[in-house]
C-alpha cells in the first residue's frame, strides 16, 4: 500500500488554496499556546506545517495498516457477545490503538485535555483519507464530535474525567439519538431520565441504529421534563458503559459492516447532566449538526477517491479490442467526469470545514472582545459565517453523499463483471456508499435544511466570499462571468419558485433545483480559486463549466416550468399497489 496522503497531492493543493492562515491564528487564539506549551505553533506557518504532518501521520496509518485490513474487517464484521458488549473487528480494533497512539482521535480537542487543537478542517481531511482506507472506520473515528460536545458544554470536572481518554483512544464514545419511534423527528424522543433524591440521574428506554453504541462514553437524548412532549422537554446525559447499559442486537447492514450499529437498552443506567436541562436537542444535538454533516462530506469524498483509484488504474491495465478500455470515449467522459467531480467534493467539504472554523473562532474572539471597539466588526462576521454554516454544510453532506454513490456506481462500469465480483473492492465502496446519502439526514432533508439560504441569495455572498482576493484576469475571468451568468439563472429561478401562487408545496417540490443551482455556482468559484492557485487544475475548471452549468440551467429550468402534477396528480402517477388476496 502506500501513505494516503502523500500520494494524493490534491489534499494538501486544497488545503494550500483556502488559505487556513486567519483559521490557524483563531485556532491558536492568537499563537499564545506557544508560550505554554513548548510544541504550540508560534505563527500560521508553523501551525499548518503542524496540520500537514498530522495528515501526513493519518494517511501512512490508514494507507499502511489500515487499508490491508478493510476487506476483513468487511467480511467478519462486530461479534455481539452473550453479556451484551461487543468485540470490533481485529482491523477497527487496530486502527482505534493506532490513531489514538498518535493523538489523531483528539485532532480537534484543546491542548490541556490531551488533545491536538487542530481546526474542523483537518479532521475532514483525516476523514477523508480515513474513508478512502476503510468507510466502515471513519464512523468511529469521526465520533471525535462527542469529545468535542462534552468539550464545549460540559462541567470541568466531567471534561477532565471522559475528554483526554477519548483523546488518547482508550475510550470510543457515541451519539445515542434514534428510537423505534424516532427517527429523523428527534422531538418525538421517549427515552426517559429522572434524578434522585440525592440529585443522582438515570435513563430508561431503547435507542436503535446507534453507530458504535458500544463505545465506552455515551451521549444520551433524553426526556427529563415529561410535561414536555416536544424538542423542550430533552437533555443530554452522559451514560459511561455499565451493567445497565445492554447492546441487544447489532443490525444486519448492507454496508459499513466494520461500524458497529447498536440497539441499546438502557435499564436504571446512571448518567451525568451535560449542560442546562432541556437544551439537549435545542442546543447540544444541534451544535453537533455542522461536524457531522462534515464529517460525512468527508466520509463521501474518501469512498469516491477510492472508487475513483480503482476504476482508473483498471481502465489503463485492462485490454479490450487490442488497446486499453480507457481508449474508449465512454469511458474517458465517465472517469473525467469523476475525477472532476471528486475534486469539487473535496474544495466543498473542506471550504464548508474552514467555515465552520472561522465562524467557531470568531465566536470565542468575539466573548474575548466584548465591550470593545472592535468586537461588533467581530461579530459582524461571525453571524454571516453562521449563516454560511446552515446552507454549507447540508450541501456539502448532500453533494458528497450523492458523488460516493455515482463513483461508486461508476466504478462497478468500468470493472464491468469483474466490479459486480467480490474479488475486487469497489462492490464494497457501492455497499458502503448507500448510508451516506441516508444517515446524519438524508438527502432530501439537507435539501430541506440548505433551501432556506438559498431563497435568502446567500449562495451570492459565499461565491464573493470564496473569491475574495482571486486575481481575476483572461480565463478566471471569463470563468466569473459564466459564474456571474449561472448566479442571475438561479437568481431568477427563486424569485420564480417564492412568487408561484401555490406557495410551500411549489417551494418544497423544487427545492432541489434551486439548491443544486447554488451548489453548481459554488463550486466553480471554489474550481476558479483553485485554478488560480495551480495552473493544471484550469481544464477541471473548464469542464465544469460546460458540463455541469447545463445540467444546472436544465434543472432551474424545471423550477420556472410550474409543473406540479408528481404532487397534484399523485395517485394516478403513482397508483397504491393492490392489496394482497
Amino acid at each position: 500500500m502506500s501513505n494516503f496522503y502523500k500520494d494524493n497531492p490534491d489534499i494538501e493543493k486544497t488545503i494550500d488554496a483556502l488559505d487556513l492562515s486567519e483559521v490557524a491564528e483563531l485556532c491558536e487564539e492568537g499563537f499564545r499556546f506557544a508560550k505554554e506549551y513548548d510544541f504550540a505553533p508560534a505563527g500560521a506557518e508553523d501551525a499548518i506545517d503542524n496540520y500537514k504532518r498530522a495528515l501526513d501521520v493519518c494517511g501512512d496509518i490508514s494507507g499502511n495498516r489500515i487499508a490491508p485490513t478493510a476487506e476483513e474487517t468487511d467480511k467478519v464484521g462486530n461479534i455481539l457477545n452473550e453479556d451484551g458488549t461487543v468485540t470490533y473487528a481485529p482491523g477497527i480494533a487496530l486502527a482505534i490503538k493506532l490513531y489514538g497512539r498518535a493523538g489523531l482521535s483528539g485532532a480537534t480537542i484543546p491542548y490541556y485535555l490531551g488533545g491536538l487543537n487542530m481546526p474542523c478542517v483537518v479532521l475532514t481531511a483525516c476523514n477523508d483519507i480515513v474513508s478512502r482506507a476503510d468507510a466502515s472506520l471513519m464512523n468511529i473515528f469521526g465520533l471525535q464530535g462527542i469529545a468535542e460536545t462534552i468539550n464545549q458544554f460540559a462541567s470541568e470536572e466531567i471534561k477532565a474525567e471522559y475528554v483526554p481518554k477519548l483523546c488518547n483512544g482508550t475510550y470510543t464514545g457515541a451519539m445515542v439519538l434514534t428510537e423505534p419511534d424516532a427517527g429523523s423527528d428527534l422531538q418525538s424522543v421517549k427515552t426517559s431520565a429522572y434524578q434522585d433524591e440525592n440529585g443522582n440521574w438515570f435513563v430508561n428506554g431503547v435507542k436503535r441504529f446507534i453507530t458504535n453504541g458500544c463505545g465506552d462514553v455515551l451521549l444520551v437524548l433524553a426526556r427529563t421534563e415529561p410535561e414536555f412532549s416536544d424538542g423542550r422537554g430533552l437533555s443530554c446525559l452522559l451514560v459511561e458503559k455499565c451493567p445497565q447499559v445492554k447492546v441487544r442486537r447489532l443490525e444486519h447492514k448492507l454496508g459499513i459492516n466494520g461500524s458497529p450499529t447498536c440497539e441499546l437498552v438502557f435499564n436504571n443506567a446512571p448518567a451525568k447532566l451535560i449542560g442546562q436541562r432541556k437544551r439537549g436537542l435545542i442546543t447540544y444535538v444541534m451544535a453537533l449538526m455542522n461536524g457531522a454533516r462534515v464529517g460525512i462530506s468527508a466520509q463521501g469524498t474518501g469512498i469516491a477517491e477510492a472508487a475513483y483509484r480503482a476504476a482508473r488504474d483498471y481502465a489503463a491495465s485492462r485490454r479490450q479490442f487490442g488497446v486499453t478500455i480507457d481508449s474508449f470515449p465512454a469511458l474517458r467522459e465517465l472517469l473525467s467526469e469523476m475525477s472532476v467531480e471528486l475534486q469539487a467534493s473535496r474544495l466543498l467539504a473542506y471550504y464548508s470545514s474552514k467555515c465552520v472554523d472561522l465562524e467557531m473562532g470568531l465566536t470565542k474572539k468575539f466573548e474575548s472582545l466584548k465591550g470593545t471597539p472592535e468586537a461588533q466588526d467581530v461579530r459582524k462576521r461571525m453571524k454571516l459565517y453562521a449563516a454560511f454554516n446552515k446552507m454549507l454544510t447540508p450541501m456539502a453532506k448532500y453533494y458528497a453523499s450523492e458523488l460516493s454513490m455515482r463513483a461508486s456506481n461508476g466504478a462497478v462500469a468500468v470493472l464491468g463483471g469483474s466490479g459486480y465480483m467480490k474479488d475486487y473492492p469497489v462492490e464494497r465502496y457501492l455497499r458502503d456508499a448507500r448510508i451516506t446519502t441516508i444517515y446524519e439526514g438524508t438527502s432530501q432533508l439537507q435539501v430541506v435544511a440548505a433551501i432556506a439560504g438559498v431563497t435568502a441569495g446567500l449562495y451570492r455572498d459565499v461565491v464573493a466570499d470564496v473569491l475574495e482576493g482571486v486575481a481575476l484576469d483572461g480565463t478566471l475571468a471569463a470563468a466569473k462571468a459564466e459564474i456571474d451568468g449561472l448566479l442571475a439563472d438561479v437568481d431568477s429561478a427563486v424569485e420564480y419558485v417564492k412568487g408561484h401562487p401555490e406557495g410551500k408545496l411549489y417551494h418544497d417540490l423544487h427545492a432541489r433545483q434551486l439548491v443544486d443551482g447554488a451548489i453548481a455556482a459554488i463550486m466553480a468559484a471554489l474550481l476558479v480559486r483553485f485554478a488560480a492557485k495551480y495552473a493544471e487544475k484550469a481544464p477541471a475548471l473548464d469542464y465544469w463549466l460546460k458540463t455541469k452549468f447545463t445540467t444546472a440551467r436544465a434543472e432551474l429550468a424545471k423550477a420556472k416550468s410550474g409543473f406540479i402534477a408528481s404532487v397534484t396528480d399523485f395517485e394516478k402517477l403513482a397508483p397504491a399497489v393492490p392489496a394482497a388476496d
